[in-house]
């Protein structure tokens, strides 16, 4: 799958949402990356489907609505129809993991599951085929600016393993401390959705320059492993 970033807009000036948004469609954001916290599941109250609403208009680009918040099953559906393209949840924070995935579809979104770093993935083995994304926390959520976590390399790629193993083809995204120095790293593990917030909006030289080399260093690994498996030993 091509490599596809997604700012986070936990990072934005909350002053300026609509501007920030526009800028990032017309930067190359694959995807805009929206944080919706509680207060609750973790440390920190964040947006709700209002501002989602509010953004729609704004950009064709793909929002991808990550729900870090308790009894998602109450809110999935608002949100996609607010103009969510994707909405992620957590199998932390409800007890019928499965239902909610059907309740996201059933409302015209995509679905997807995000795992804390200390969560396996067996918590997801059997709703592979229900997924269209899986995100792999590589910071314990709640608050932008985190380090990059490596033991989650591992967790990538076992995931990355999973999916070809079952020949299914949801994404691999990860969320937590994504810089062009990480990039590589989780490229070559597998991943295919760099969710990055600090990184993009605390660029000097701007949202373009930002993605650009976020997009260039995972790609340049990926290039140099096919290279390598196509050169004879």
């Amino acid at each position: 799958m091509p490599i596809k970033i997604a700012p986070s807009i936990l990072s934005a000036d909350f002053g300026a949402f609509a501007e920030a948004t526009r800028e990032l469609s017309e930067a190359g954001a694959d995807y805009v990356h929206i944080d919706v916290m509680d207060g609750h599941f973790v440390p920190n109250i964040t947006f709700g489907p209002q501002l989602v609403r509010a953004l729609r208009p704004v950009t064709p680009t793909p929002f991808d609505t990550h729900l870090m918040i308790e009894r998602p099953e109450q809110y999935v559906a608002e949100f996609a129809r607010a103009g969510s393209n994707l909405v992620t949840v957590h199998p932390e924070a409800t007890y019928h993991l499965q239902r909610v995935l059907q309740q996201i579809k059933d409302a015209g979104a995509r679905a997807g599951v995000a795992l804390n770093p200390a969560t396996p993935l067996t918590a997801i083995e059997w709703v592979l085929g229900d997924l269209d994304r899986v995100l792999v926390m590589t910071v314990n959520p709640g608050f932008g600016g985190q380090a990059f976590l490596p033991e989650m390399l591992a967790k990538i790629a076992d995931l990355a393993q999973m999916r070809a193993a079952h020949g299914l083809r949801f994404e691999i995204g990860v969320d937590g401390g994504v810089n062009p120095d990480t990039a590589p790293l989780v490229a070559r593990a597998g991943a295919d959705v760099l969710i990055a917030g600090s990184a993009v909006f605390h660029h000097p030289d701007g949202f373009d320059t930002a993605i650009a080399e976020i997009r260039r260093a995972a790609e340049q690994v990926r290039d140099q492993d096919r290279k390598a498996t196509r050169e004879p030993a």
